[in-house]
């Protein structure tokens, strides 16, 4: 090996380049050089990325533009259930549309027989996961979250939580806004507005 003449050193890739080397085009290499710690660094910060802006809770109740919620003093932590959402229009029942409003103040009857029978279904659907995935604390609780807006008659209110009763869902949790905080997210109301 020859002795070199001090003064600016090319990196491995260009010593051997017509522009930057030595003048003459040299051998390809067999590998090249591939940088792992600056990879392992972007994925690291991608998977904290994705840790930090991942929610496991999901949205528990899907706000409307046509559903005013109450407000109220006491109130707790919203838990996942079946909702209930009643407007001045429309019943609907986790996405699924029931009837609509005006049909059930004709009526003089107070069950809702379409809010029954989605109200059993899932409650079947609930059972039958449990009991698939052999869950014994896993016991159906009977819990329902109403999302009402509040100028719905009574009439209307009073058919809707019979029928969820009769369809077995006896605790009737009512989606309201905290009063005096000035907080929008919606809680479930305890006691009394």
């Amino acid at each position: 090996m020859g002795i070199e003449i001090p003064g600016k050193r090319w990196g491995k890739r260009l010593q051997h380049s017509k522009v930057f080397g030595h003048g003459f085009h040299g051998k390809k290499a067999i590998y090249a050089d591939l940088l792992i710690t600056p990879l392992v660094d972007m994925f690291v910060i991608i998977v904290l990325f994705l840790i930090a802006n991942f929610s496991a809770t999901g949205e528990v109740l899907m706000m409307s533009h046509d559903i005013q919620l109450p407000e109220a003093f006491n109130v707790t932590e919203i838990e996942m259930a079946p909702v209930v959402m009643v407007s001045n229009t429309d019943i609907v029942v986790s996405g699924t549309a029931i009837g609509r409003v005006e049909d059930l103040t004709k009526d003089e009857y107070l069950n809702i027989p379409a809010l029954e029978e989605k109200l059993r279904e899932m409650k079947k659907q609930y059972e039958d996961l449990h009991a698939l995935a052999k869950d014994t604390e896993g016991s159906f609780k009977g819990d329902v979250n109403i999302q009402a807006n509040k100028d719905v008659q009574f009439k209307v209110m009073k058919r809707i939580l019979y029928s969820c009763a009769t369809a077995g869902y006896s605790n009737l949790n009512f989606a309201v806004l905290q009063k005096g905080t000035g907080a929008a997210e919606p809680s479930t109301a305890t006691g009394s507005p």
